[in-house]
Order: structure tokens, then sequence, then C-alpha cells
């Protein structure tokens, strides 16, 4: 892609904390929020799922009250342009799940420029592959296994449900993922190249461009489904991703391809964790938890 844009352009529409200029502010209360999450909640921190030095993922057991059968499994792929944060400020969003019957893995993965994206992916496919092995150890149903990934989460939560599991170990079954949601995901990565403040961690090329963005993907086997939402608030360039991966896999794929009112790339994971949220109910549905019915 040669940009029509100057890189101030890019710049403007990509970049996420410049554009929220209480970003600062949210990022500390989800930092404060997830330690309490950490202290008070029933998990097992710090489970090594792979040999890389970031590879370890935090589990967060359902709330006691749903013991009696296998618990759906969310794994939780945190954001930050694959460069920054870290599961620790992700476990707020736990809470929200485990309280209504669901088992949450938060996976860490090692950083840009330390390693590539196509390295963190397939990390995450080890932390995916993890959970299936070991999810009904900690209540579990590895039958039903969701992925949710916020911004490069997202992305990563999009390119991991077009995975040929069998290609990742012998035990897995070929449709290990039952579904996933992109919130604010980057499905085109073409773009990133020419956003100053990014490529120089993260060095993508034509080629990588080519390899890593969803779109390019054949879209997953039926009846395996992507959510795509974005904050109605979040940059042109933004919406325009959520509504690119659409485009590219179909409605069949992508049922529910959504702009939540009154979002903006950050308050987006307010909505997830609330109850009432659009998006909360919707990874309900993926989840196969009960009053979801009618939301689509």
């Amino acid at each position: 892609m040669t940009p029509r844009k100057p890189p101030s352009w890019f710049d403007d529409e990509y970049n996420n904390r410049a554009r929220v200029p209480e970003s600062a502010a949210i990022l500390a209360r989800w930092a404060e929020a997830s330690a309490l999450v950490r202290e008070r909640a029933s998990c097992s921190l710090d489970v090594r799922y792979g040999s890389g030095a970031k590879q370890t993922l935090d589990v967060f057991a359902p709330d006691p009250a749903f013991a009696g059968g296998f618990a759906p499994v969310m794994v939780l792929i945190h954001g930050g342009y694959w460069r920054a944060l870290d599961k620790s400020d992700y476990a707020f969003l736990a809470a929200s799940f485990t309280d209504e019957g669901a088992l949450v893995l938060v996976p860490n993965y090692d950083l840009c420029p330390d390693v590539s994206i196509e390295r963190i992916a397939m990390q995450l496919t080890e932390a995916v592959a993890w959970a299936w092995r070991h999810a009904a150890a900690h209540g579990g149903d590895p039958s039903r296994i969701t992925l949710v990934g916020h911004s490069a989460g997202g992305h990563l939560a999009a390119m991991l449900s077009c995975c040929d599991w069998k290609r990742v170990g012998r035990d897995l079954p070929r449709r290990l993922v039952q579904g996933a949601m992109s919130v604010s995901g980057l499905h085109d990565l073409a773009p990133l190249r020419h956003v100053p403040f990014l490529q120089a961690d993260l060095q993508l090329d034509a080629a990588s461009v080519r390899r890593l963005s969803p779109v390019h993907f054949p879209a997953p086997a039926s009846p395996q489904t992507l959510f795509a939402v974005v904050g109605e608030q979040e940059s042109d360039e933004y919406r325009r991703q959520n509504r690119l991966i659409r485009t590219a896999w179909g409605a069949r794929a992508v049922p529910v391809c959504e702009e939540l009112p009154g979002c903006n790339h950050f308050t987006v994971m307010h909505d997830l964790a609330d109850p009432q949220g659009r998006s909360h109910q919707l990874a309900r549905q993926l989840l196969g938890l009960r009053w979801y019915s009618g939301l689509l």
C-alpha cells in the first residue's frame, strides 16, 4: 500500500492514547481494578504455557455457585499494539465473566520489537492449546473455548479463529475454537506500515502485511463465527477496520459487525465489563451463557 496521506494523518488515526486525553487515567483505573481482582479472586497466576520469557497466563475460576458442570472458557487477549501492556492490565474484565459462570484465561505474550507479530501469534496458539489440554482441571469445558481480544488482541483473536489446530498439536481437535470476538480489532495491517510511532517496533513489510492480516485469510469454517465491534467514537480508520473483516469474510462468518454508541478505544472495554453492555452480552452468547436470546 502506497500512502496517499502524510504520516501525520496515519498517526492521528491510529494513536489512540493521543486521541483520548483521559487514556492515561483510564489505564490507571484498569490497573487498580485488575490488581484488586488478582488479589481477591479465585485464580492461579503466572502459569507457564510456553518457553518464551512472557509466556505465562492467569486462570480465573468460575463462581462456585455455578459448580456442577464444566464452564465455558474465555481466552482474553490483551491489546497494546503488540508492543505494550500486560495480562495484569485486563484482569478487571475476568470478574465480569467468572461471576456469570465462565472460566477466564488471560495470557501474556512476548512483545515487539523483541519478537515479531508472527511469533506472538504462534505463542498464542500455544496458549489456546494449553486451554484445551488443561481447562478441565480448572473447571472448564475444553469443547467450549471462545476467544475475545481487544485492539491488537482483536487482530490476534481473528487470526487464531482461522488456525489449523492439527498443525499445532496432533492431539488437538481440528475445530478447537467455538467462536471469537474482535473488539476494536486491526484486521488489515497495511496502514500500520505508515504509522511513525509503530513501524520502528513492528517492522512490517508488504510480505508480512499480507501474511498477517486476517482480511487476507479464508473465513473460518462454518459454524464458527467472529463478532466484530468497535466504539462509535473511535477514529475513522478503526471503524473502517471493523467493517473490513465483514467485507472480507462475509456475513455468514461475521454475523455481528457493530459500532457501540458512546464508546472510544478504551471505554469500549467498560462496555465489555458491564453485564448490560452490548459487547458483554455478545460475549455471553459466544460462550453459551444464558439470557442472550434475541440479541442479534
